[in-house]
């Protein structure tokens, strides 16, 4: 197959640190030309892929001065979407896969080619209500079917769990004594919650995270002065080698989500190295975790602390194999390929 992937313009791809959309997109797109599929991504031109590159801006636009004001960066997204509109009507595709969310699909009938578009983000937003339910009949993927509950009616081609790239990650089958926090500086994931777990049990928490523009105050006021140095430790902004260093030795991962998480890509990047996940009982959460065999899914902060003296329960080989067998890359590119059959029959 001929196939087109849209990417954010937020960040390149795979992204240097902190992009969950962009690296699904990179483990799919190299899955794909590996089983010999004819790709391009339409990304940003500091992307690294097998893939053809079609470059809609020269680099991501996360760093670019003037895309730090938020208005101008919906502007920069808008003309990106323009570009890879006239763009893919020059080149004959098979089919269009949109990983950029609901800013095409106004525009999907200048595009003729099938789309199927991956819902990355959470369904109960009043501005995904109206621009998904706008054009509930497209062709969307969910990543989980608690993803789907908010809008039961949308045309789901398929559900398709994200995968990772399982050689870039290794077991680690004994942890040293920290817990660690990976993901946003934002009040959806929990940062504040995950203090107060490692807090409750006495343990030391190491805290890698990125701190969006958006989520700058939050961080300031909230998070911020529960940071001590010592117990609690906050070291940015990591890479994927820091990353596996910092998973695979924590004695578990602290992931109190505070929203109906859609996937949860640090789920699975902590299991595969071996280590459990402590979390909510919200969104993704139980399609991911097994309780009690790969971590443990909680109620509140007083559960998730005690839950931390409990972990001679799992056995660390249970989550490395739970990810092999569900969540990898090459299951994930078998899925969409699938579902891409099945649209491309079902346009004729």
């Amino acid at each position: 197959m001929k196939i087109a992937i849209l990417s954010p313009f937020e960040e390149k791809v795979p992204p240097v640190k902190y992009g969950g959309t962009e690296l699904v997109v990179y483990n799919l797109i190299e899955q794909l030309v590996g089983m010999g599929h004819d790709v391009t991504l339409f990304g940003t031109g500091d992307s690294k892929t097998s893939a053809k590159l079609e470059a809609v801006f020269d680099e991501s636009i996360r760093n670019l001065p003037e895309c730090q004001d938020a208005k101008m960066r919906e502007i920069y997204k808008y003309i990106g979407v323009g570009r890879v509109i006239s763009s893919l009507n020059k080149e004959k595709f098979d089919i269009v896969h949109n990983h950029i969310g609901w800013r095409v699909l106004p525009y999907r009938e200048l595009i003729k080619i099938p789309i199927i578009t991956t819902l990355h983000g959470p369904l109960d937003a009043s501005y995904a209500q109206k621009t998904f339910g706008t054009y509930k009949d497209a062709n969307y993927v969910s990543i989980s079917y608690n993803q789907r509950k908010p809008m039961p009616e949308l045309n789901y081609i398929s559900n398709v769990y994200n995968g990772i790239d399982i050689k870039k990650f290794k077991y680690f089958p004994k942890a040293e004594e920290y817990f660690a926090f990976l993901g946003r500086m934002s009040p959806e994931k929990g940062p504040v919650q995950a203090i107060q777990i490692a807090k409750k049990a006495g343990v030391k928490l190491m805290m890698a995270a990125k701190v969006d523009a958006s989520d700058r105050e939050y961080f300031e006021k909230n998070v911020k002065p529960m940071i001590n140095g010592e117990q609690i430790k906050f070291i940015g902004e990591i890479g994927h080698e820091e990353k596996v260093e910092l998973l695979g030795n924590a004695r578990a991962l602290l992931a109190p989500i505070q929203w109906e998480e859609p996937f949860g890509l640090f789920f699975v990047e902590a299991m595969i190295c071996g280590t459990p996940v402590i979390t909510m009982r919200r969104g993704s959460a139980p399609e991911i975790i097994v309780d009690k065999k790969t971590g443990f899914i909680c109620d509140n902060v007083d559960e998730a602390a005690s839950r931390t003296k409990e972990l001679d329960k799992i056995n660390r080989l249970d989550c490395h194999e739970h990810v092999k067998k569900n969540f990898s890359a090459e299951k994930m590119a078998e899925n969409y390929v699938a579902a891409y059959r099945k649209i491309l029959k079902s346009a004729g």
